[in-house]
């Protein structure tokens, strides 16, 4: 599919809109986005289907923040898919692995909050983490890149924030 052609297909079938650039709401969601993190390493060792939650949502709110920051928001009926999709195409094709990661984890997750005997192991807890940790450390840096007054205000955010110790 052409660059903007998903845009438009998402627009047309409305799952995702134009909206004025939200410099301010995307900061508080990359912040909470850094709260989930931490609340996913402090729950790994005792509830691993809570770890793997927070981590997925430490994704979906920094994918939603960078629609924010290049002027998107997505609609009702698919939200977590397209925030999916259109951090896709905004990250580009160098982090097609991370964002499939990302689309494996919106399912999994969804499976066992609706079908409680697929549960999630301790490994796959931890990868989890890791791939979070790993795409909102890029959501960061695209986000400095987007907003010059974020990367003032998100300056104090340093890569242990982010890092992999107590995974």
């Amino acid at each position: 599919m052409a660059s903007n052609d998903l845009l438009r297909e998402l627009m047309e079938g409305g799952f995702l809109k134009e909206h004025r650039k939200d410099p301010e709401q995307a900061k508080k969601l990359l912040l909470r986005s850094l709260r989930d993190i931490k609340t996913a390493k402090a729950n790994l060792e005792i509830d691993e289907e809570a770890a793997y939650t927070f981590a997925y949502l430490a994704m979906l709110r920094s994918g939603r923040a960078l629609m924010f920051l290049k002027g998107y928001r997505p609609m009702d009926g698919r939200q977590h898919k397209t925030v999916v999709d259109v951090a896709g195409f905004f990250l580009g094709h160098a982090y097609e692995d991370l964002v499939y990661q990302f689309e494996r984890m919106r399912r999994k997750r969804n499976q066992f909050t609706y079908e409680p005997d697929l549960p999630i192991g301790l490994q796959e807890a931890r990868d989890g983490l890791r791939t979070a940790q790993e795409f909102v450390r890029k959501i960061f840096q695209e986000a400095r890149k987007e907003s010059p007054q974020l990367e003032l205000e998100l300056g104090a955010v340093t890569e242990t924030d982010l890092s992999d110790s107590g995974s």
